[in-house]
């Protein structure tokens, strides 16, 4: 039995930036968590802390203009944040991979594919070249490409291609976690079925864990066990898929879902989330979301809401569930109307 209860474990995370004097706060005391096999999306606008999240969980943020200022990353019992640089360069690829944006800037140009993925094994396994090469071009075929394909360049595959090529990368050494940062974002509609399916087989083939980050609640639904909303660098909305798109609960959740377009019924025009996403170097007060929310009070601009559980799996912050009786926002709204 392992000596742990979650893989991995991010508690009170907080990111900063510094440029030019300004002070970008890019994670807020986030809290998240992830098991064995479990996949978890990560969902928020465009400058949550998504991305900032994963890359202090690998410890890759940008130096010296960013900085972890508090919290714990514990994976498999064991605080990230502890390890030497020597042994976290062994942890990245081999125990935790990253799939980012852009398949057209994750690859060398000028180096053959085969090449590239013979670059990871040759960092975690021992292995002669003979058998790095054979192994590279084993992972090609795993992920749908023919393996005489090996000895092309990058400019010589699709979108798609590059992307298959990108997890191929990611996945040579079988990592125990994949963070996958909207892998889909770069391809088209189609392309981006096929790559999202090829994700959720070999998740099943490797046994290993996922988070998947994204602003694209349909790539929720179809591929995580659990999600995790993020506003203004931390976590809002925490439970199970069936949860937070069955019995939602935070305002911003909410907004979100109301912003996709209802492909069966007429709309005169799409709805939005009024106002704008806070700006980081000045994060509002109390809840962050309350300068947006249709129902915040007065305190809602002074104090921080803490975490409310609503089961077992599932957690808010919001004030409107703070006496304990409201599971979903309907009835919160409700409640709040009658008192």
């Amino acid at each position: 039995m392992a000596d742990y209860e979650k893989l991995l474990e991010v508690k009170d995370l907080s990111v900063e930036y510094h440029s030019s004097g300004r002070v970008v706060h890019a994670v807020n005391g986030l809290d998240l968590s992830i098991g064995e096999g479990e996949t978890l999306g990560f969902v928020g606008e465009t400058g949550a802390g998504k991305t900032s999240t994963a890359l202090a969980i690998l410890r890759i943020l940008p130096q010296p203009l960013s900085k972890v200022t508090g919290g714990e990353l514990i994976y498999k019992g064991k605080d990230l944040m502890e390890y030497d640089a020597k042994t976290m360069r062994q942890i990245r690829g081999k125990e935790i991979a990253m799939i980012f944006q852009d398949p057209m800037t994750s690859l060398d140009p000028v180096k053959r594919v085969s090449d590239q993925i013979e670059e990871m094994l040759r960092l975690h396994e021992k292995l002669g070249k003979k058998e790095l090469h054979e192994k590279a071009l084993d992972m090609l075929e795993v992920v749908g490409i023919d393996r005489n394909r090996g000895n092309e360049y990058p400019h010589q595959f699709s979108g798609g291609m590059k992307q298959r090529v990108v997890i191929a990368i990611a996945l040579s050494c079988n990592p125990a976690l994949l963070i996958a940062d909207e892998p889909t974002t770069a391809l088209d509609v189609t392309i981006q079925a096929q790559v999202l399916e090829l994700m959720k087989e070999l998740k099943e083939k490797f046994n290993m864990s996922m988070i998947m980050i994204t602003h694209d609640l349909g790539i929720v639904a179809e591929i995580c066990d659990n999600v995790a909303i993020m506003y203004a660098g931390k976590v809002v909305e925490y439970g199970t898929v069936r949860e937070i798109y069955n019995t939602v609960a935070h305002p911003y959740t909410q907004a979100l879902f109301d912003s996709i377009p209802v492909l069966d019924e007429e709309q005169d025009e799409l709805k939005v989330i009024k106002g704008f996403t806070p700006d980081p170097t000045n994060i509002p007060s109390g809840c962050a979301f309350h300068p947006r929310c249709p129902y915040a009070t007065e305190r809602c601009g002074t104090d921080v809401p803490p975490e409310f559980s609503l089961s077992d799996t599932h957690r808010v912050r919001c004030f409107l569930f703070e006496d304990g009786k409201a599971k979903t926002l309907a009835q919160a709204v409700s409640m709040e109307k009658e008192g």
